[in-house]
């Protein structure tokens, strides 16, 4: 929402109600349009369902020696749950996930502070093994009146540079983005 507060040449006025002083002043300039607000009201076209504004995906793992034969691990479904979708407002979502980038692998999302774990990044995948960037629009996804779900992977893939050296470092790590979803 924007809000607006114009004063309209009457600073003496801002200046006395931010400090908190009385000020006396002509009914004209009482009456005057001195403050406005504006903004919007959006309709979604769905609601999450309760839990799924925050996901969690534990058990994301890998042996450094699987990434140095691999490069990468097999995926791990996850799913956002959607409620109450209303296909006359919207009968498409696409999904944005953002985050930090891996620099060694763009569109894959780097390992959080206080990892232990270095030389990997996460990737987010469509269900048909289509990359999903960070930082980009999904394909949109056709939405159906009532209850969706949507459906994601993430793997671990290991940096070249780090197969290359076979610097990878076992450890744990955290890494986290946030999904957005639009309604097209």
């Amino acid at each position: 929402m924007h809000i607006q507060i114009e004063t309209q040449g009457w600073k003496p006025l801002a200046l006395a109600l931010l400090m908190g002083v009385p000020l006396s002043l002509p009914a004209s300039a009482r009456a005057a349009d001195n403050l406005r607000f504006s903004g919007g009201l959006v309709a979604e076209a769905c609601s999450f369902r309760p839990g799924d504004e925050a996901i969690v995906l534990d058990q994301l793992e890998a042996s450094s020696q699987y990434l140095y034969l691999n490069a990468r691990t097999v995926s791990k479904l996850f799913q956002i749950h959607l409620e109450g979708c209303d296909t006359s407002i919207s009968s498409f979502v696409t999904t944005r996930f953002s985050g930090n980038e891996n620099p060694a692998l763009p569109g894959l999302l780097a390992l959080g502070g206080g990892s232990t774990a270095a030389g990997v990044a996460i990737g987010i995948e469509t269900p048909g093994d289509n990359l999903v960037p960070l930082n980009v629009a999904s394909d949109r996804q056709l939405l159906s009146n009532g209850a969706n779900v949507i459906t994601f992977k993430a793997f671990i893939k290991a940096e070249p540079q780090a197969i290359t050296n076979r610097s990878i470092t076992a450890g744990n790590f955290t890494a986290t983005s946030i999904f957005m979803l639009n309604y097209p």
